[in-house]
């Protein structure tokens, strides 16, 4: 005897769903947040289904500004790893900003092992031409943000905005708080969360956010 086919009742209308959602994060989340950072942190919710990642969120003053100011532009997006690279919504970007990852050239593993780094690390270091008003995003690797971190210290030409979303337990929590007591002194406005969460998408989504003019 055939099988009854099982049918579920779900929204389906992909704009209802997009809306409904965006509803009901304005509900959950709680905390204060300032206008030009909102979009961001609308995403981020959406992104990763934790409504309470709000409180760990850390930016610098304007730096949602900045980062839409920076996009707008025509800033190059600069990408610690291909899942990055990949959540970036191309047709959200207002100037066709070029998307950058260097974690795969060639000639990164090489430097890696000459280094004795990671490879997300030494692809930084083909980051140089284009770091100069760029937004950063780094959604993976601890190390690429600790190396962002002291190229810039070393005289390297400074991004309009880093976004450190660092995730893991070695050095995750770590390389975001750097950024966080680094950043004045080092003359970059970033946005980040706290702690050991983060992730490829929670950083694309940052940048869609900012892509977007900062609006969800």
């Amino acid at each position: 005897m055939a099988a009854t086919p099982v049918r579920f009742d779900y929204l389906k209308d992909p704009i209802a769903i997009y809306k409904q959602s965006f509803a009901m994060i304005d509900k959950v989340i709680e905390a204060e947040i300032p206008n030009h950072i909102y979009a961001v942190a609308a995403r981020l919710v959406h992104a990763s289904g934790m409504a309470d990642i709000v409180d760990d969120l850390a930016f610098s003053e304007n730096a949602g500004s900045v980062g839409v100011q920076a996009l707008a532009a025509g800033a190059t997006v600069l990408c610690d790893a291909e899942m990055v690279s990949a959540g970036i919504i191309r047709k959200r970007l207002p100037a066709n900003n070029q998307v950058i990852c260097t974690l795969n050239d060639p000639s990164t593993a090489t430097s890696a092992k000459d280094l004795a780094t990671t490879r997300s690390a030494a692809a930084l270091d083909l980051w140089t031409p284009y770091l100069e008003g760029s937004v950063v995003a780094i959604g993976n690797a601890p190390t690429a943000l600790f190396r962002l971190l002291e190229l810039i210290g070393e005289g390297a030409l400074r991004p309009a905005l880093i976004l450190g979303f660092a995730v893991g337990f070695v050095g995750a929590a770590e390389s975001k708080q750097a950024l966080i007591n680094q950043a004045e002194a080092l003359g970059v406005p970033f946005i980040t969360l706290k702690g050991q969460r983060g992730g490829s998408a929670m950083a694309s989504a940052a940048v869609n956010a900012l892509a977007g003019g900062n609006e969800t």
